[in-house]
């Protein structure tokens, strides 16, 4: 396959965990399913619908992605880190299991990069989990240590000694098919590759750094080319500082937790920088496309509306500390990075910056298989400057509605602690309509309570669509819809960006159009952040479909 007939698919934040385990140390293969009566291991769907992502069905959606990557007939697919929950041996077996399968049977290739979940740390920790469903409905604890649950060493977090070994055949370490592997500790640019010699590099203790005296720490970037004239530069974004100069250095717990991405890259990762620029100029020179991807994302994906949610919202909110600093843009653009793919934020988006000097660089959010809403990309090569991108949501997932009869039992036992949630979701005929309603319960359950400043929601959380339309002197009649709506339907656009607008009915964007032409007549300042907030995340960069042209520096929609 020649570079220009390359399609690759990203598939982010899958975090997969393994319904159907295989714990090596103990019998335990989880519940009896209260219909099929073979053994399932899920987790709470009260403990889902307070987390950011999902953790059962995304098992399902992820294989409906493959299946759908076969049916495309794409063969090269990236994962940008977080591809399971937490590193736990079993779950990383259990992707391992389903990767080969895919490889063996339909010839495709994986490129895997670290994320924050993958692993927790740069060691191996004890760790467990306290809300697994059991038959009963009630939850139950595993853990790796300790005198309660049940204890199997298969659900310790993962460090990246053990990740490497378990996910090496994956772009971690070279293949004989590769015809360019190489990491930031080698010398494979300097010289002609030779396969051996890379073998010899890719060890785990050959792929350490210093990042402060005493601490060495690993770092999995690598370059590899799977198709002649392609490189693609897949690159290890996790930053694991030092809690103190006095800790226990082989001492997991001495380290602060990945999570912020190319902030902290700049400040402790400095050797990652220098080796982008060598790459990016032999690259240049040997006439490659060059691709890179992190799990960490390299320009803000907020639209530009940062201003707006640390003013409405407070400096610490929506996790605006996880927002790349401008110089993040700045520093990856000089260094030779042009296309970039990103997750980690469970997001739809894509920033573009432009420089005087002529430096363009484009960053894709890639979203979620177990967020809203939940989708893919995939990357077309027409030319070495120009592209393609698309966006692949997954719609029908079979099976993916397996575990409710488990939720139901949930559900009863629910009863008899006060603790629900609404049992509406098990009515969802989609996975995508299910993530939607994800999406809902999390708003009310977590984020309107943790987000919105107290004062502020009072005032406005009873109001419908007349008290917004008289707040911003708007005097034609609105739709009819509330406070609660607006807010559901601002999350939505923070995570599926344009691809929201199937998600909200036509009378009540003609109501906010109406709104944003309104935004100055607004008395109170918390009015017009909102509505400025909600404009700029529904008028964002393309982020469906859309073709970038490296060389003009254009990025056009297409249909």
């Amino acid at each position: 396959m020649s570079a220009q007939e390359l399609k690759i698919a990203f598939l982010s934040d899958i975090h997969f965990h393994d319904i159907h385990p295989k714990f090596e140390d103990i019998d335990f293969q989880g519940v009896p399913h209260p219909t099929t009566g073979k053994p399932v291991l899920a987790r709470t769907m009260s403990a889902q619908l307070r987390s950011t992502r999902i953790f059962n069905e995304n098992y399902f959606a992820f294989k409906a992605a493959l299946e759908d990557l076969v049916a495309k007939g794409i063969k090269l697919v990236a994962l940008p880190g977080d591809y399971t929950d937490d590193g736990q041996a079993y779950n990383l077996r259990g992707l391992k299991e389903i990767l080969q399968d895919y490889t063996e049977k339909h010839g495709m290739r994986f490129l895997i990069t670290t994320g924050n979940h993958d692993p927790l740390g740069p060691f191996r920790q004890d760790g467990g989990k306290s809300d697994f469903l059991g038959a009963d409905g009630k939850p139950f604890g595993i853990y790796s240590n300790g005198n309660k649950g049940i204890i199997t060493q298969d659900i310790a977090p993962s460090g990246y000694e053990e990740i490497l070994e378990t996910l090496s055949p994956f772009g971690f370490m070279p293949d004989p098919s590769y015809l360019l592997w190489s990491t930031p500790f080698d010398q494979a640019l300097e010289e002609p590759y030779q396969y051996e010699k890379a073998r010899f590099s890719s060890a785990y203790t050959r792929r350490m750094y210093e990042i402060e005296p005493g601490f060495w720490v690993p770092d999995l970037s690598y370059l590899v080319e799977p198709v002649e004239g392609v490189w693609i530069l897949a690159l290890d974004g996790n930053t694991y500082v030092p809690k103190s100069k006095e800790g226990d250095p082989y001492d997991p717990k001495s380290y602060k937790t990945a999570g912020i991405g190319y902030n902290e890259v700049l400040s402790h990762k400095q050797h990652l920088i220098t080796w982008i620029k060598k790459v990016s100029r032999e690259a240049k020179k040997r006439g490659k496309i060059l691709l890179t991807f992190s799990h960490y994302p390299a320009i803000d994906y907020n639209d530009e509306a940062n201003a707006e949610i640390s003013q409405l919202l407070g400096p610490t909110k929506w996790q605006l500390h996880r927002s790349p600093r401008e110089e993040v843009a700045e520093v990856l653009s000089q260094a030779g990075v042009q296309l970039h793919f990103g997750g980690h934020m469970h997001i739809n988006d894509t920033g573009i910056r432009k420089y005087p000097d002529g430096r363009f660089l484009i960053n894709i959010q890639v979203p979620s298989l177990a967020a809203y809403v939940p989708a893919y990309k995939i990357l077309s090569i027409e030319s070495p400057q120009r592209f393609k991108i698309s966006t692949e949501i997954i719609e029908d997932v079979k099976d993916f509605d397996y575990l409710f009869p488990l939720y139901q039992k949930e559900l009863e036992a629910n009863k008899e602690s006060g603790k629900t949630w609404k049992k509406e979701i098990l009515k969802t005929k989609t996975y995508r309509e299910f993530m939607l309603f994800h999406l809902k319960e999390l708003v009310r359950l977590r984020y309107v309570s943790t987000d919105w400043p107290k004062e502020y929601l009072a005032e406005v959380e009873h109001w419908t669509s007349k008290d917004w339309f008289k707040a911003f002197k708007v005097k034609s009649s609105p739709s009819s819809w509330t406070t609660e709506d607006l807010l559901f339907d601002l999350y939505k656009f923070q995570s599926a960006d344009e691809l929201a607008k199937r998600d909200i009915p036509a009378n009540r964007w003609k109501d906010y159009e109406n709104i944003f032409k309104a935004l100055e007549k607004a008395e109170k300042p918390e009015h017009r952040w909102l509505f400025t907030l909600l404009h700029k995340l529904s008028h964002g960069d393309p982020a469906d479909a859309f073709s970038v042209n490296l060389e003009t520096q254009e990025v056009q929609r297409m249909d």
